[in-house]
């Protein structure tokens, strides 16, 4: 989405005969003034990539008077910029059992595309926010982060697309990590237009409306909304709002409507429980895995009541399939041999038994042989700007045994049905 569509869909949803001040400050940045609920919100829109933008924030916190800052991030995103060593309290194991390994790696990948940034432009992503922080911390303005948490965005994003186009998603987003191009001037130009998570899913994104309502519609309104819920009964007259020049007629428009709608702006806190909300799950993943357990122990039953040359048949093809092609993963990812052996003894019963895969169990043994130390965890995000460093860094080469070995051990579920089912019917020659 370029600047351009950003105003239409801002003017788009603008209540009709509501304005807002539009100007911009020397530097060249654009500049809303926004009155809603009697506070004048003062919005800047800035480019994640510009050192001016970082310039222009600290030149109006230094002319000019406020009661508060508030700043396009989420508290996650603040921990990791205010304190880079929080990796080193990471419970690998707890993440992955909990079902957020794909979350994490995303995260790493995102953060791996904004340090190529950084080494390609000269300048950390989201220096205009350091220099929000640091200005704030030393005024003694109270500090408000407005955004949504990114992963429930990236949740709402994938819940939004089909499935063939999440797997498009995540192999683009990994390959975008490892690779050593340069980034193209078109993605450079596109964040700054302001929205970093826009520009890293610009391949995707382009034209898609599925995934540019969770990716920025939705945390336009619910930037406005956390806007007015922080200074609801405060005795705030002016706050500044520093934001990626994407978000900026969006989030101006949605305060426009709220102060319009006294009833929306009491609604607000319902509202935003929604935004914030996870996508329900779907039933199929969790109904499939016990359906597949089904049915081969139906082939495997079925293939015993026919003979036992018949029945070892089908259990040995299934434990030799899943079970190679588990290892194989391991192997790829370079885990221990211990980790390789586990992978393969393991794979063929975890994929009878849905509660557990047999990427936690590697992910387990690996930890257990080859445990992360502490300066893996505090080099994690610039090891993961490149293939190289994924495997040598502990941390993130446990995650890629995780991966591999449930890709492997899934591709072997299938072949070894569609193996078995071959064999039942006597189309196995």
């Amino acid at each position: 989405m370029s600047s351009d569509d950003h105003e239409a869909a801002a003017a788009a949803s603008s209540p009709s005969g509501t304005e807002t001040s539009g100007q911009t400050v020397p530097g060249g940045e654009p500049l809303r003034e926004v009155e809603c609920g009697g506070v004048v919100f003062t919005l800047l829109g800035t480019a994640h990539v510009s050192k001016q933008s970082a310039e222009e924030v600290a030149g109006l916190l230094e002319g000019e008077r406020f009661d508060a800052v508030a700043i396009e991030l989420d508290a996650g995103r603040h921990a990791s910029m205010t304190r880079p060593d929080s990796w080193e309290n990471l419970d690998l194991l707890r993440v992955i059992r909990t079902g957020r390994a794909g979350m994490l790696m995303a995260s790493l990948a995102l953060g791996a595309f904004q340090q190529r940034l950084a080494d390609q432009v000269g300048i950390e992503p989201g220096e205009e926010m350091r220099t929000a922080m640091r200005e704030a911390a030393a005024q003694d303005l109270p500090l408000l982060l407005v955004d949504r948490n990114i992963g429930t965005t990236l949740k709402r994003v994938t819940a939004a697309i089909p499935w063939y186009r999440r797997l498009m998603l995540m192999s683009g987003l990994l390959v975008s990590t490892v690779s050593s191009e340069k980034i193209e001037p078109e993605e450079i130009e596109r964040l700054k237009e302001g929205d970093i998570l826009e520009a890293t899913f610009s391949e995707f994104a382009e034209g898609s409306a599925e995934m540019y309502r969770p990716l920025i519609s939705e945390r336009d309104e619910f930037m406005a909304l956390r806007l007015v819920e922080e200074t609801a009964g405060k005795d705030w007259s002016r706050v500044l709002v520093v934001l990626g020049a994407g978000h900026l007629a969006g989030t101006a428009a949605h305060l426009n409507r709220l102060d319009a709608d006294g009833a929306a702006r009491a609604g607000a806190g319902d509202r935003l429980a929604e935004l914030a909300a996870e996508p329900p799950p779907s039933v199929w993943p969790k109904l499939l895995p016990w359906l597949i357990v089904v049915l081969v122990l139906l082939g495997f039953v079925i293939g015993f009541l026919r003979g036992p040359e018949l029945g070892f048949s089908v259990v040995r093809d299934w434990f030799l399939i899943n079970g190679v092609l588990a290892g194989i993963g391991a192997v790829v990812a370079l885990a221990h041999p211990l980790t390789v052996l586990a992978s393969i003894v393991g794979a063929p019963f975890t994929s009878l038994n849905p509660l557990i895969g047999v990427g936690f169990v590697a992910a387990a043994v690996q930890l257990w042989l080859q445990r992360p130390r502490v300066a893996d965890f505090s080099t994690l995000r610039r090891d993961t700007g490149s293939l190289r460093g994924w495997y040598r860094n502990r941390v993130s080469r446990t995650l890629l045994v995780f991966m591999l070995t449930t890709l492997g051990s899934a591709a072997g579920t299938w072949l070894a049905g569609a193996r078995i089912f071959v064999r039942l019917t006597g189309g196995d020659g």
